[in-house]
């Protein structure tokens, strides 16, 4: 053991001075010289030996932490590690929206069951509706309007009898590397098995392929399975503006190579992370969070720190992502 010298020493000093009265301050033994010397040579011994082989700590993320990084790296840096973060832009009128709708859902689960009604769900969008985003006031009365009836419609298609097993549930998982945790919109018991749901407002209709290669899909499944101790394979996206549900139901390979995008993923941030901490230069700095240009960056709150970006795709107004009235 490397503190063996160091230990039979302090064992032989407390033997030695057991029968004397105590020393003076000045001959105390931690100011010893063969107790230094002992010290000395066991802290080398530690240097020696390092961390090599011990377990690195967990990554903690959110799978939209993750997603940020696949985006774009440099946008991942500004909104998780830049402290204070640069400023961003406006708020986006469609998150606004979904986040009503959201908020609207989640509030008509929690009502008694006598009360869970599409009029109930109406009054519920109207009380928890937010502004921000919108082009004016009428604009904002207009989605209001329309988010009403969404949202009535769809509630009307429920049971209100059949008690979820979670609404707004937070669900957790970890592998070798990550801790990973989110939180499901609705999970519902059907049979012996447990369903993801996830609401969806965007304008577009979704496709199997959004729900078969979403990785917080993948991630909610197995998060809900470990957290709640039952079996979870399938998922479903309710596009509110359509009416559609779109279901995919995973193989157990399916959920496993997830997992392990979502390690190699995890690891990338995580290296990212520590050489941040540790200090960039400005150019290590662009080599390791480099922008990923795209159509996203017409999209994305940081677009005015990103040159890049922001000459390739100019930014959105903060209503263009609005469904038509």
């Amino acid at each position: 053991m490397i503190c063996t010298d160091l230990t039979l020493h302090l064992r032989s000093r407390s033997r030695a001075t057991s029968a004397r009265p105590p020393a003076p301050l000045s001959t105390v033994a931690w100011c010893d010289s063969a107790f230094v010397s002992a010290l000395r040579c066991s802290m080398r011994g530690m240097e020696q030996l390092g961390f090599d082989g011990m377990p690195r700590r967990l990554y903690s993320a959110y799978p939209s932490r993750l997603t940020t990084w696949l985006d774009c790296p440099r946008r991942f840096r500004m909104a998780y590690l830049e402290r204070p973060p640069p400023p961003k832009g406006p708020p986006w009128g469609h998150n606004s929206l979904g986040a009503s709708i959201h908020l609207a859902l989640a509030a008509w689960w929690r009502l008694p069951y006598a009360r869970r009604t599409p009029t109930e769900a109406i009054t519920l969008v109207k009380a928890v509706w937010l502004e921000d985003g919108y082009r004016d006031a009428q604009q904002s009365a207009s989605l209001r309007a329309r988010a009403t009836e969404m949202v009535a419609k769809y509630v009307s298609g429920l049971d209100p009898a059949h008690e979820p097993i979670g609404v707004e549930r937070v669900v957790a998982t970890r592998t070798e590397i990550v801790a990973l945790s989110g939180r499901v919109d609705r999970i519902d018991q059907r049979g012996d098995e447990l369903v993801v749901v996830d609401y969806k407002t965007g304008r577009h209709a979704l496709t199997t392929d959004d729900a078969r290669g979403s990785l917080a899909l993948a991630a909610y499944a197995v998060a809900t399975q470990r957290t709640l101790h039952r079996r979870c394979r399938t998922v479903e996206l309710h596009h509110l503006p359509t009416g559609s549900v779109v279901e995919w139901t995973y193989s157990d390979g399916a959920l496993e190579r997830h997992l392990r995008r979502i390690d190699d993923i995890a690891a990338e941030c995580r290296d990212a992370e520590e050489a941040f901490t540790r200090g960039l230069e400005d150019a290590e700095t662009d080599r390791v969070f480099p922008p990923r240009v795209g159509a996203q960056c017409a999209w994305c709150d940081f677009a005015r720190a990103c040159p890049e970006g922001a000459r390739a795709y100019p930014t959105r107004q903060p209503w263009a992502g609005l469904p038509d009235c």
